[in-house]
């Protein structure tokens, strides 16, 4: 048995190396003979699964480490009668917390309460609807947005997109298509940008080219909108710098980038792998998530910036932002390179599950808050079940 695996992919000999022949291989220059041997080709979303990678290979299965799977021709695969398995909703809760970082860097910014604020999130499925419940727990108003979800349910509650775009943040966790109903591919062009006003701020830590990033820029360099957080780049690994000096926050694709996403996305396609050849999985990776460590908030007002105060010592989107900023003075095969190296080598960040706040009694009315973004609680106006 061996198995084509993406030498990128966290803990893949905790997963693999006892399942078969393990054979490493560069996501993003992948070649035909790295696999063409291979009974199993395991990716991530940098390496597109066609024709000219597959053909004349012995590959039965292919799987996706990530929950994305707009690089895998899925059509061709059926044809060939190749089995695929993705881990789908393996990062959506990193991605909610990227984006709880996100709304309070931005509030920190403005000056905003985030209360007095409304979330419109494009799309509600595994990110959007983890989005959807952290933004209630920080008591923020939230429109939501999602066709086929509607088509699907009728449910009245998913609007359609015309009528989300008064929100005061406008949030992107769609999938990229092209084709169908409701493709998503520059579904942010130049006419959606123009309906905005100058308060506004966007945020996509979807795909790149959900948002046409040249009517982007237009629009920041315009004012026409306030701001911008963007994770995800139309061109990555090569970033349109320009856009990125007019974005409040720039990150090198790493919204998803937790150590539980990372684990159970390995996991996921480890599972997958071992039902499609009818193995035994070899053990759990449990032992791979860290015990629990304690954390409290600098004494600060206002309360909201409490929370902030917390998000920062566990991930500082800031430094991330400075990290990809710095890379804009390389010659460009370099930058792309950087951008590459700064996704997959940053330290992956626990879920906010494994952290414990301290809660001392002046921030007492944040506990409901903090639970709701997913921390334990304990102190004096609360106590951990």
């Amino acid at each position: 048995m061996i198995i084509a695996l993406d030498q990128a992919i966290p803990y893949w000999d905790e997963a693999f190396s006892q399942l078969g022949e393990i054979r490493l291989f560069p996501g993003r220059d992948v070649k035909a003979g790295h696999i063409r041997d291979a009974d199993a080709l395991i990716v991530r979303s940098v390496t597109p699964i066609q024709a000219p990678l597959l053909d004349q290979s012995s590959v039965k299965f292919v799987a996706a480490a990530s929950a994305g799977i707009d690089h895998i021709d899925q059509a061709y695969l059926k044809k060939c009668g190749i089995v695929f398995g993705y881990a789908a909703g393996c990062n959506a809760n990193a991605v909610s917390e990227y984006i709880v970082a996100a709304l309070h860097s931005i509030a920190a910014r403005r000056e905003w309460e985030l209360k007095d604020k409304s979330l419109a999130i494009i799309g509600v499925g595994n990110v959007g609807s983890r989005v959807l419940q952290k933004a209630r727990a920080l008591g923020m108003e939230v429109l939501l947005c999602d066709p086929p979800l509607r088509d699907l349910t009728g449910e009245t509650r998913y609007q359609p997109f015309n009528e989300v775009l008064a929100a005061d943040i406008i949030s992107f966790h769609v999938p990229l298509t092209r084709e169908g109903l409701y493709p998503t591919w520059h579904m942010v062009d130049r006419a959606m940008l123009d309906r905005l006003s100058p308060t506004q701020v966007l945020i996509n830590s979807s795909r790149g080219p959900v948002v046409d990033n040249c009517e982007l820029k237009r629009a920041l360099q315009g004012r026409k909108v306030a701001g911008a957080v963007l994770d995800v780049w139309e061109e990555e690994p090569r970033v349109d710098y320009s856009l990125l000096a007019l974005a409040d926050i720039g990150t090198p694709h790493l919204a998803g980038t937790t150590l539980d996403g990372k684990i159970r996305a390995t996991e996921m396609v480890r599972d997958e792998f071992c039902r499609f050849f009818g193995m035994k999985p070899s053990g759990t990776m449990d032992a791979l998530y860290p015990s629990p460590r304690h954390i409290s908030p600098d004494k600060t007002d206002p309360p909201q910036f409490a929370i902030l105060s917390v998000l920062r010592q566990i991930f500082n989107l800031h430094r991330h932002d400075a990290d990809l900023r710095a890379t804009g003075s390389l010659p460009a095969d370099q930058a792309a390179e950087s951008f590459e190296r700064l996704r997959t080598s940053a330290i992956l960040r626990p879920e906010f599950t494994h952290f414990i706040v301290d809660l001392p009694e002046q921030y007492s009315d944040l506990a409901e808050r903090f639970a709701g973004l997913g921390f334990k609680v304990i102190g004096s106006a609360h106590s951990d079940a």
